[in-house]
């Protein structure tokens, strides 16, 4: 079983092997450990009175070395293992890089001064911070497969941005990594009413595709609330959802095809414009992925038709738990809301200070946004009945919107909800877990609970109609220790979504923020098939590399080592 450890190192790049530990029976030796690892040939070995030091990188390659990792071997006295661990030692070379880097893309795309760098050391989870080493920027699928290649040549890790809206800090740059943008491709490829599709580059901005087709009766239904500037490269990638994913879906619900650049720089097209094909659907597997499988360079999306009417029902309960109640109710009926969004009294007062929509009541503990839609007939009886459960559970009063104006008006609100934070608070921290929507009152409660606990006022403002709670946490970083309490509360509320049922993310995505959590929900052999599919396509790991999953440097607890009888002596991470 060692031999077949020592030759899967061989295959695997140092990007990968940073993230394993290699653990072994309190009977086997360090010496064991030494000479059974030096069989590896790109590896050197330095021998010092704690262990051994690791490098690796050839003593052949010229000076200075495109790469030189170091590692050292170290004894875990507590559990009787022997683990391998990064030195934070890295050089390369990237003068050669860029050269190649600027012949494809031109010098203009190429990104290296580090005041320019500073643009793109985090996305919107701004807690987290690192500054990329180069910024490259394509116009192209062949740029971009071109830029890729480079990178699976010189072993490089590379990661892919939108516009940076992200929450989860799936678009935070890694140790040495190449950022590929692909902000200036924003081409609307191909619109198809017919068919009602439209083809798009990863650049284009979500609100852009229903602005192309809104005049001939269409929209593109996914809509975060950073729409007007959030990319559909980036709702790919995190499968994001919004206001009216309640009826209509998530992304991958409107996502029909992609032409994809693997991480080996091969190109690829899966799905098609047909919403029925067969074999394996990839297209389900690449959305969601959240970099780690590949660059979206096209995507064809689905259009849905304008509803013949739609109308907005603006709610206020003097309650938290009679509007919670509201929503299983509505949904029991059988109606099924365009949208159904709750804010809590704090979003309430931020909102109206900022955006002075005058539409939300200051006194009220909660409000209900539900939107009715389809044909008139049906938006007329519908609406009468939600107004009517309104009431029954407690509604103080019921504002109708039918106007276009007067329903963007009480979606402004909403909308701004994450923005307006800001006049209550220095800094927030917004999680993004799910739960059956029959819990919502309890685990409302219990969330502010744990804010209680903690110290911290905990504003919610979310999609009840499908359960994805958004509490974003209220605190100042400039407290020393305040974001790890508030971090640390995040995780407890995560815990307890999983706890009653539900899930760590809704839309926002696992990325860097998140990733210590996927074992509160997967088992050991969930992780390790999602990495056997990820090791399928990027075999080098180097595409957006220690996101999603949890590993032996991000998350100790989580990254804990599998009983080694699993495996017949040897542990696998």
């Amino acid at each position: 079983m060692l031999a077949n450890q020592t030759e899967r190192l061989e295959l695997r790049s140092p990007y990968c092997f940073i993230h394993m530990l290699v653990s072994f029976e309190r009977t086997r030796s360090l010496q064991q450990l030494s000479s059974s690892l030096r069989a590896t040939p790109t590896l050197q070995f330095v021998d010092t009175s704690r262990g051994c030091i690791i490098q690796w990188g050839s003593a052949s390659l010229t000076s200075p070395p495109p790469l030189v990792i170091r590692y050292k071997i170290i004894l875990d006295t507590t559990q009787g293992r022997f683990m391998l661990a990064q030195e934070r030692e890295t050089t390369r070379n990237w003068q050669p890089i860029i050269k190649q880097f600027e012949a494809i893309v031109s010098k203009n795309n190429v990104i290296r001064r580090k005041e320019e760098l500073l643009v793109y050391e985090c996305d919107g989870l701004t807690s987290y911070r690192n500054r990329p080493d180069v910024v490259v920027l394509p116009r192209t699928t062949a740029e971009v497969a071109a830029i890729v290649q480079v990178c699976a040549q010189s072993q490089i890790p590379f990661v892919t941005r939108g516009s940076g809206t992200g929450l989860s800090g799936g678009a935070l740059p890694v140790d040495g990594c190449v950022l590929i943008v692909t902000t200036l491709m924003n081409q609307i490829l191909e619109i198809d009413l017919e068919n009602q599709r439209v083809v798009v580059q990863p650049g284009v901005i979500n609100s852009w595709v229903t602005q192309a087709v809104s005049g001939a009766g269409f929209f593109y239904a996914p809509d975060p609330s950073s729409q007007i500037i959030c990319s559909i490269g980036g709702n790919v990638a995190e499968n994001s959802g919004g206001v009216h994913c309640l009826k209509y879906g998530v992304t991958t619900n409107h996502v029909l095809g992609l032409k994809v650049v693997l991480p080996t720089g091969d190109i690829v097209d899966i799905g098609s414009a047909v919403p029925e094909t067969p074999g394996y659907d990839l297209t389900g597997v690449f959305v969601g992925s959240e970099g780690t499988l590949g660059i979206a360079t096209e995507i064809t999306l689905r259009l849905v038709k304008t509803p013949e009417s739609i109308r907005v029902l603006l709610a206020d309960f003097m309650s938290v738990e009679a509007a919670a109640a509201t929503v299983s109710d509505i949904i029991g009926t059988g109606i099924i809301p365009g949208g159904m969004e709750m804010m809590d009294n704090l979003s309430i007062n931020a909102v109206e200070d900022v955006v002075a929509t005058n539409c939300y009541p200051r006194d009220a503990e909660a409000i209900l946004l539900v939107e009715v839609d389809g044909l008139e007939v049906e938006v007329e009886a519908n609406t009468q009945r939600v107004e009517a459960i309104c009431f029954q559970n407690g509604a103080r009063s019921v504002r109708i919107a039918t106007h276009v104006d007067e329903r963007l008006t009480l979606w402004k609100g909403r909308k701004a909800a994450f923005a307006a934070m800001g006049k209550l608070s220095p800094d927030y921290y917004v999680q993004d877990g799910v739960i059956p929507r029959t819990k919502l009152e309890l685990v409302l409660k219990e969330i502010a609970a744990l804010g209680d606990r903690y110290g911290y006022y905990v504003a919610n403002v979310f999609h009840a109609g499908d359960g994805n709670l958004h509490p974003l946490i209220l605190y100042d970083n400039a407290v020393p220790g305040a974001l790890e309490k508030v971090e640390e509360l995040g995780g407890e509320i995560l815990k307890l979504c999983v706890k009653v049922g539900g899930s760590i993310s809704g839309e926002h995505g696992i990325g860097a923020d998140k990733r210590c959590y996927m074992p509160e929900m997967f088992s050991p052999a969930d992780l390790e098939t999602m990495q056997w599919v990820r090791q399928a396509i990027d075999p080098q790991t180097i595409a957006n590399p220690t996101k999603l999953f949890p590993t032996p440097r991000t998350c100790g607890e989580a990254a804990k080592p599998l009983p080694s009888k699993t495996f017949e002596g040897v542990d696998r991470f």
